[in-house]
């Protein structure tokens, strides 16, 4: 034998729900916690001014380094923003090759830490005939200048 419960109808915040007695707290109570979210919410958006404000995400480029060497190179010359965005592609593309490749030669050598002589064999293998032979050299040129700041300070 089983009994029913009737039916009720009951109104909270203009909304009408349909709910039979045992059921109906729980609805009730779930509509009313909504109302008194969205209540809080608002009140939270009138009260900015003991707020700070989030700095924007940083996005790293090389646009910065890509600009001051055209500067170097031909002062009076500009750069799109489409071709900026080309030259960050290129350049993000050429160290990945560059650091993945000296990655696997230092793991090849069984030692714990990447060395200049890996990087260096890496900018041979990577990069072709003349390009890897000036690559070469400014990254030696590089490693003698950032030695000689590092051992006079």
């Amino acid at each position: 034998m089983t009994t029913s419960t009737p039916a009720t109808t009951t109104s909270v915040a203009k909304k009408t729900i349909k709910t039979d007695s045992s059921m109906g707290k729980k609805k009730r109570a779930s509509v009313a916690s909504k109302k008194k979210a969205t209540t809080v919410n608002n009140n939270n958006n009138s009260d900015k001014k003991g707020k700070k404000k989030r700095s924007k995400k940083r996005i790293e480029s090389y646009s910065t380094y890509i600009y001051r060497v055209l500067k170097q190179v031909h002062p009076d010359m500009r750069i799109s923003q489409k071709s900026m965005t080309v030259m960050n592609d290129f350049i993000s593309d050429v160290f990945d090759r560059l650091a993945s490749q000296a990655k696997e030669l230092q793991e090849h050598s069984k030692r714990p830490t990447l060395n200049p002589r890996d990087f260096e064999m890496a900018v041979g293998l990577a990069l072709p005939g003349e390009l890897a032979k000036h690559g070469r050299s400014e990254g030696t040129k590089a490693l003698t200048t950032y030695t000689a700041t590092k051992h006079s300070s």
